[in-house]
């Protein structure tokens, strides 16, 4: 630079800077080169002259020298703690009603908004060896979509939120509030940033259930388990279940019982030996009925898990390069990796800044029927804990309930005042072949009776997909639906005719001789009516009558 600068510093494109350093050495030059000095020396101190020069010129000490950390507005009027479904929901119900909203969502985790229910479901089912990156894949009905609610197009930089003229939603990722200023209405990040806001929604989430037994077992133990919840979750366990033997999952509840599934469809092709324990009698002992959880766990094992069940884990050691999974009857199973898939706690870390009330039955922040916690602050998803008109305090963690709430949430941060009186619903497959679709409380120690039919093929999560055009089944509700539906004329089988085949079905729980819960077995977008006869909160005479509506007996 400094030879091209004496010849033509006219015709050079030079950096400012770059122009500086020369025009200052080819002075220094001059004088360096008519000093009787080594070669070596003067080359040397030449290299401590640059050096020194550049680092005064840039005004930044080499130590200091990483890229500066995106700025953050210092203040935001919708700040959204979480970067889930409840939050992304929030912000498009913030947007649709206050076109011009600047939204700020805030979350722990490297990655923009994304569903969680395809990591325990349809990414495990994908033939595309490089999944784990693009994090595509196809749903039951062979569409393919991305885990992603919105690409990164969709979202604005986190920089531009304050000049931003029809204003935009922009996610800070990789940032943790960890302290709440409610009177001064701001919080701080984990970076000792702080943020000043108008209105807040806190949906943080929850965090996997460990077993005491792991915690106990040391750094080896807890090196070889993996507690399911984000997408570096799936990754790892995606590329530790190809490289090893045998993968241990303990819990037999939603997520236990879907990995646990595709785990061993994968079995067949690798050799991976997959083990599934859990307390419970039966798989999903704890929602399902006995004889249904009975056939369910016969499903699971057709599909190359080897159960054993009333496990109580007593301790985990690492002996042999093995993980020891000593049982409290005696049992001992040997594996090579754990899952721990035994539930999740709600995300309160804010709580004690924040002066918010924690349900001490439900778990979660306590808010009203708006979803309002206090002034200014509302919660959405996993850890609210909100008052059911029909059934209760509950506390609930599904995809349909996340949505429903963040998008309520949103709609009343803006004005809205709207109470909180949907009844959420969830799903579960196991496979492509066997699905169910929930609502209100499904507990196994309440009294159930079941209605059933013969399942044909459209009686599968594969062909509800296909006639719904989603994969996330919640997504093709209708919430507006009220109206009683026809039921259908053909005339109800007795429920004995069918005691061992399972293959639709309805689930009706009895509380007080009123149902509180429906399970729509192999039953696929009929989950308005089950929501009406929820909300109607009435006595039926005969329930078989009831099942009629959900015409499981047509062809």
């Amino acid at each position: 630079y400094v030879c091209l600068w004496r010849s033509k510093p006219q015709t050079l494109q030079l950096p400012v800077n770059v122009v500086r350093v020369c025009m200052l050495l080819t002075n220094m030059q001059d004088y360096v080169l008519t000093v009787p000095l080594f070669p070596a020396f003067a080359y040397c101190l030449s290299l401590l002259c640059f050096r020194l020069l550049w680092r005064f010129l840039m005004h930044t000490p080499a130590l200091e020298s990483t890229p500066a950390s995106p700025k953050v507005p210092s203040h935001t009027p919708y700040l959204l703690i979480g970067g889930g479904t409840a939050s992304f929901a929030a912000a498009r119900s913030i947007r649709a009603r206050d076109p011009g909203a600047k939204v700020l969502i805030v979350t722990d985790e490297p990655d923009l908004p994304y569903m969680r229910p395809p990591l325990s479901k349809e990414l495990w089912f994908s033939d595309d060896p490089s999944v784990t990156e693009t994090l595509r894949f196809k749903q039951w009905n062979g569409k393919e979509r991305s885990i992603y609610f919105q690409p990164p197009s969709f979202y604005i930089n986190p920089e531009d939120l304050d000049s931003a003229e029809n204003g935009g939603v922009a996610v800070l990722t990789g940032k943790k509030v960890i302290h709440m200023d409610v009177r001064g209405n701001k919080v701080k990040l984990d970076d000792n940033t702080e943020i000043s806001y108008d209105k807040c929604l806190i949906a943080t989430g929850g965090v996997p259930r460990n077993l005491q037994a792991i915690e106990r077992a040391g750094e080896e133990v807890m090196k070889r388990t993996t507690l399911f919840r984000k997408i570096e979750d799936f990754k790892s366990l995606e590329k530790v279940s190809r490289n090893i033997k045998s993968i241990t999952i303990i819990g037999g509840g939603f997520l236990g019982s879907e990995l646990a599934c595709a785990l061993g469809r994968r079995s067949t092709d690798s050799g991976l030996e997959v083990i599934q324990m859990y307390p419970e009698k039966g798989n999903m002992g704890k929602v399902l009925p006995e004889y249904l959880s009975n056939w369910t766990t016969e499903k699971v094992k057709k599909e190359g898990v080897k159960i054993i069940s009333e496990a109580l884990v007593k301790s985990v050691t690492c002996k042999d390069d093995k993980l020891e999974i000593q049982l409290k009857d005696g049992r001992l199973v040997k594996t090579d990796h754990i899952v721990a898939a035994v539930g999740l706690e709600p995300n309160v870390d804010l709580a004690k800044s924040a002066g918010l009330e924690v349900d001490s039955d439900f778990g979660g922040y306590r808010v009203n029927a708006e979803l309002q916690a206090r002034s200014n602050i509302w919660v959405a998803g996993d850890a609210a804990c909100f008052y059911d008109i029909r059934l209760g305090r509950r506390r609930v963690e599904h995809h349909d309930h996340a949505v429903v709430s963040g998008r309520l949430a949103g709609e009343n941060m803006t004005g809205a005042s709207k109470p909180y009186w949907h009844q959420s619903m969830f799903w579960s497959d196991l496979g492509p072949d066997v699905g169910y679709e929930a609502i209100g409380i499904v507990d196994s120690s309440l009294p159930t009776v079941g209605v059933f039919a013969k399942a044909t093929a459209k009686d599968t999560p594969k062909a509800a997909t296909e006639k719904s055009g989603t994969g996330i089944r919640s997504e093709s509700e209708t919430e507006d639906t009220a109206v009683s539906p026809v039921a259908s004329s053909t005339p109800t089988p007795a429920v004995e005719q069918h005691k061992d085949n399972y293959g639709k079905g309805v689930i009706f729980y009895l509380r007080d001789k009123v149902v509180v819960g429906i399970i729509l077995w192999n039953v696929f977008n009929r989950m308005p009516i089950a929501r009406k006869i929820i909300k109607d909160g009435e006595e039926h005479a005969d329930l078989n009558e009831v099942a009629k509506l959900f015409n499981i007996h047509e062809d």
